[in-house]
């Protein structure tokens, strides 16, 4: 948990407003907790279909993915989806 305080003049000069982190206990129960990183951030060229196979299995993908469109995630593949295709999801969606 990390703390704001406003800037000193202003009349909330006092107060303390408490930032709570983001809930990440899905990422418990997420498959790629369990298997290791390195097939959902391979290198460059390399492909992506063992993490994609494991992400189709997995229970929480859609939380996953979710979680990655509102971070705005670059890298790895999250929710089944690499970082081309999330990006292209977020173009036409706009």
């Amino acid at each position: 948990m990390s703390e704001r305080f406003s800037p000193s003049g202003t009349l909330g000069a006092m107060h303390i407003e408490t930032i709570a982190p983001p809930d990440l206990d899905w990422q418990e129960e997420a498959l790629c907790a369990q298997t290791g990183s390195d097939f959902f951030f391979p290198e460059p060229g390399s492909s992506v279909r063992e993490a994609k196979r494991i992400c189709a299995l997995c229970p929480i993908r859609s939380a996953c993915l979710e979680y990655a469109l509102d971070h705005d995630e670059r890298f790895g593949v999250w929710g089944g989806l690499s970082e081309k295709e999330r990006l292209e999801l977020r173009r036409a969606a706009h």
